[in-house]
């Protein structure tokens, strides 16, 4: 079988980047409209108390997947730069160490996670009226999370492999599950909370039997033995560095949903986290082209980094940051212009429809700019230099984001919090900027 990784150092960049790009903006795409599509159901068969239940417990569950997440783009910047020099052996040893740690870390999370219930959904903002809806979802999904952090591991595996149709696919089948399970769970068998739980859990295990016959079948370039399940130190210790970029920023996105689900609950109560929930749902759906492509600029990078090919390096950053502000800007001016209707779609809550959209458009208001941000630190976490990944990866919501959630709602009240988007996205772009100028002007001269 041909080794169609070694396209990505041979075949145009920009055809890599929509090669690439466009499988991973479906996948992504597919994936958010499932979470989109989701609340609406939930908003308006359930209520939107259901729409504030979920937002709570979706930053503890997302955090047991974003290790899979993590050991997954870890790992295939490991494999992208090992097929891109021709080092097949230890592609084959990184993947079988990324199943063995993620079975490890998943498993211990779910059962430390059950057994502090009580105890994690209060933390994550799930006080008064939300605690026992969130608490019924909670248990429910948590189980179906260790597949999800596995095909989340491996969607990242098949991608650096160059297959990026398949990782779209891996990405599309829980999603059209979810919400046609959704549609039996709640609306035809009204089983509340505990139906939309299921039909998540369902989905995860949906993704998980996809991605599993991906690499039985024959359809991926790696076959692995039980041999390479066995951990190597040197193997973790690389992919352990350059996957903990992605965990910490998973990890702030968790800590970031506990302070605001608390900050909002103190100031607004239960509807202004309800409003958060729905913002929340569109960040990840309306910024579903601009994350794809940075997904699709992630092995160009880092396969023709590990080859030298610095030329191809400098294209591949340069078209992915005018292709994705391009997109983020499309996405702006929609938003801009019909957050009524938007928010109409979830709830008909008259207090949410009133001041959400208001706060929709401070929440996007420094949209078109955050491609530099994504693909610069994007970067860094291609070509295996993590520290400086991990610092920019930080920037927007560890130093500057968290900070001013918690000065600003002293001057401005609620406003202050939906300020506090904009201003995080353009400081972390401006520091992205500059150090991502510094280091291709020093390693990739010529």
């Amino acid at each position: 079988m041909a080794n169609r990784s070694a396209t990505l150092g041979t075949d145009s960049i920009s055809s890599l980047l929509i090669k690439q790009a466009v499988p991973a903006s479906i996948g992504i795409l597919v994936m958010s409209l499932n979470i989109l599509v989701d609340t609406i159901f939930v908003g308006n068969w359930i209520g939107s108390l259901a729409i504030a239940a979920i937002n709570v417990v979706l930053p503890i569950s997302f955090f047991i997947a974003a290790l899979g997440m993590a050991i997954g783009i870890g790992g295939s910047s490991i494999i992208s730069r090992a097929l891109g020099s021709g080092n097949k052996d230890k592609a084959l040893k990184t993947f079988g160490n990324q199943i063995s740690l993620t079975v490890l870390l998943t498993s211990c999370l779910v059962f430390f996670g059950l057994l502090y219930i009580n105890e994690l959904i209060p933390a994550f903002g799930g006080k008064g009226d939300i605690f026992e809806p969130a608490k019924i979802y909670y248990r429910i999904v948590l189980y179906g999370v260790p597949f999800l952090a596995l095909s989340m591991m491996g969607n990242n595996v098949i991608r650096a492999e160059g297959k990026p149709k398949f990782a779209m696919v891996a990405m599309i089948i829980p999603s059209i599950g979810n919400l046609i399970l959704d549609y039996v769970f709640i609306y035809k068998l009204d089983m509340g909370m505990a139906g939309a739980a299921w039909a998540t859990t369902i989905s995860y295990g949906l993704s998980f039997l996809y991605v599993f016959y991906f690499f039985v079948s024959g359809k991926s370039e790696i076959k692995i033995g039980f041999s390479h399940f066995g951990f190597d130190f040197s193997v973790l210790k690389e992919m352990s560095a350059l996957g903990f970029v992605t965990l910490a920023r998973q990890s702030v996105v968790s800590i970031t949903y506990l302070f605001m689900n608390n900050i909002l609950f103190e100031i607004g109560g239960e509807s202004s986290i309800a409003s958060y929930g729905i913002i929340a749902r569109m960040l990840m759906f309306a910024l579903f082209p601009v994350l794809g492509m940075t997904q699709g600029f992630l092995p160009i990078a880092g396969y023709n980094y590990g080859g030298h090919k610095f030329d191809r390096v400098r294209e591949s950053i340069n078209k992915a940051i005018l292709y994705a502000a391009g997109l983020a800007l499309v996405v702006f001016i929609i938003i801009m212009s019909v957050p009524e209707a938007i928010v109409s779609v979830f709830t008909d809550d008259p207090q949410i429809l009133a001041t959400t959209p208001h706060y929709m458009r401070w929440v996007f208001a420094a949209t078109p700019i955050i491609a530099i941000q994504l693909i610069g630190s994007a970067y860094f976490q291609a070509i295996g230099k993590a520290f400086p990944a991990l610092m920019l990866t930080l920037t927007r919501q560890g130093f500057f984001f968290i900070p001013l959630i918690f000065i600003l709602p002293h001057f401005f009240g609620e406003l202050g919090v939906w300020i506090s988007f904009p201003i995080a996205d353009v400081l972390s772009t401006i520091v992205t900027g500059y150090f991502l100028n510094r280091e291709i002007k020093r390693t990739l001269k010529g």
